[in-house]
């Protein structure tokens, strides 16, 4: 007997194309929501530290990075649980006068 290797052809279904475009769609516009650090592109994870760099503080470096920066930040901020907003938001502190 000869050995026979069978193999199952997979047919997509119309489903199963819509699903994966519906899948394609959302991952998409998740990457282009969310922030990255412009010298790696890594996204910083939930409670890093990030540094802000630029005029307006729109170049957003990670914390790996910041050492190979010769700048100081313009700004530090700590990334934000999605729960939050936005991942990265600047925040004003106000001192308290006792």
């Amino acid at each position: 007997m000869a050995n026979t290797v069978s193999t199952m052809a997979s047919v997509a279904t119309p489903r199963d194309e819509f699903q994966r475009s519906l899948l394609r769609r959302g991952v998409g516009a998740l990457r282009a929501s969310r922030d990255n650090c412009v010298d790696c592109g890594r996204t910083p994870l939930t409670g890093e530290q990030v540094h802000l760099y630029g005029d307006d503080a729109s170049a957003i470096v990670c914390e790996l990075c910041r050492p190979w920066r010769g700048a100081a930040p313009a700004a530090s901020e700590i990334v934000r649980h999605c729960e939050h907003g936005p991942a990265v938001r600047l925040t004003v502190r106000v001192a308290r006068v006792a």
